[in-house]
């Protein structure tokens, strides 16, 4: 984890940065080419004659692509030395002598093969033999200093090798962050969706449990009933079984599962439940979430109907405002109770739409006009349609 963390930190893995690339060196190698060309062609057409007669005429060709070819089997070198020692703040005068003693020695080596080259195989000096009390050979240019020359290439060589760390580390450092943000995203989805297979999971039961204390309360009663609601039990339970990795289907088909489960609540009150179900065209192939209305139809037949002594009446409406679904389920029985909306039905709807939708969606529980309670679930409008145009999601089975 340590490692982890500090190529992290350092924008990546230091051998990266430690090894050059075939592009980086041919674009070395053509740097070193231009500048080879500007310097022969300078020295071509400087009418001086710098106090050299030249052996062939193209000895300052020769000279300035060779000097040239020098500085770029250097640049490597010097490449790597900046990138494995870094200037850091805590080490940073050691590393400056480094690289200064680094420097000297190069720029040295460098003008001594280029002055060997100038003087003795290239150039031949117009008044030979040096000065009377001079030091001989390369010596001479280490003491009067005529590297300095080399040693501002030498500079600026390893400014540009500094310049190409802190690229690799920056752009290392971007691609890890966008690693991690891929990877957080990844992580965050298989936590929402293990959230909501959660509720999900202690829904179903719960919806079962309700549905089977209906049938056992008309086992002796309405055997007939019994049959058929156990009949449109199985067709709930094997609806919820293909459909147990889905968490969005179509509001017509949500409708159609809400439906068979009202058919067991009618023969559950002998005639006294009545039913008023209307959804709108434009809102039948929106998707919301699985299961939706049924906590709904249960939350008004347990705290509504069930309380009244008359026939009760249950309307479901479903219709689309806009950008907007609305779902609503209103009873005529005495109204909302305390406690209500603490249900694990209610609870768990409410906990699945903000795990789906986020503030986008909303389900509310107040007192419905002329008495009874309204429950209303507010949710985004899409479709399948649209979650595969975005990528989202593959189109619906049977869609073009």
């Amino acid at each position: 984890m340590r490692v982890e963390a500090t190529q992290a930190a350092g924008g990546g893995d230091a051998g990266d940065r430690l090894r050059l690339g075939r592009a980086e060196l041919l674009l070395i190698f053509a740097f070193w080419t231009f500048m080879a060309v500007l310097t022969a062609a300078n020295a071509l057409l400087d009418p001086r004659g710098r106090g050299l007669q030249p052996n062939i005429a193209s000895a300052p060709i020769a000279l300035a692509f060779i000097e040239s070819y020098l500085w770029a089997l250097v640049t490597p070198f010097v490449f790597l030395l900046s990138s494995r020692y870094g200037i850091e703040r805590s080490r940073w005068l050691s590393r400056v002598l480094l690289f200064l003693g680094v420097g000297i020695v190069v720029s040295i080596f460098v003008d001594s093969v280029t002055t060997w080259l100038r003087f003795d195989v290239f150039f031949t000096p117009r008044r030979r033999g040096p000065p009377p009390g001079s030091l001989p050979g390369p010596l001479m240019g280490i003491v009067r200093l005529w590297y300095l020359n080399e040693l501002i290439v030498y500079i600026a060589v390893l400014a540009a090798g500094f310049a190409r760390d802190y690229f690799l580390r920056y752009r290392g450092r971007v691609e890890e962050t966008a690693r991690l943000q891929a990877h957080a995203a990844q992580l965050q989805a298989q936590l929402a969706e293990a959230r909501l297979s959660a509720l999900r999971t202690q829904l179903d039961p719960h919806f079962l449990f309700n549905t089977l204390h209906a049938v056992s309360a008309l086992v002796e009663r309405d055997p007939r009933g019994v049959r058929k609601m156990i009949s449109r039990l199985s067709e709930l339970l094997r609806h919820n079984l293909e459909g147990a990795g889905e968490q969005e289907v179509p509001l017509e088909e949500e409708m159609k599962v809400t439906e068979r489960y009202l058919e067991i609540m009618q023969i559950r009150f002998q005639g006294k439940l009545e039913l008023e179900i209307r959804m709108e065209g434009a809102a039948a192939g929106a998707l919301v979430p699985s299961l939706v209305l049924q906590p709904l139809v249960e939350n008004a037949i347990k705290h509504g109907v069930s309380r009244i002594g008359g026939t009760g009446k249950i309307e479901i409406t479903a219709g689309r405002r806009g950008k907007r679904v609305l779902l609503r389920v209103v009873d005529n029985g005495p109204g909302p109770a305390a406690g209500a909306s603490d249900g694990v039905g209610l609870r768990n709807t409410r906990a699945r739409l903000e795990e789906l939708y986020g503030d986008a969606a909303s389900l509310s529980l107040d007192a419905a006009e002329g008495g009874g309670t309204r429950a209303e679930v507010a949710l985004p409008y899409h479709t399948r349609a649209d979650l595969h145009a975005a990528g989202i999601a593959p189109p619906a089975p049977g869609a073009p």
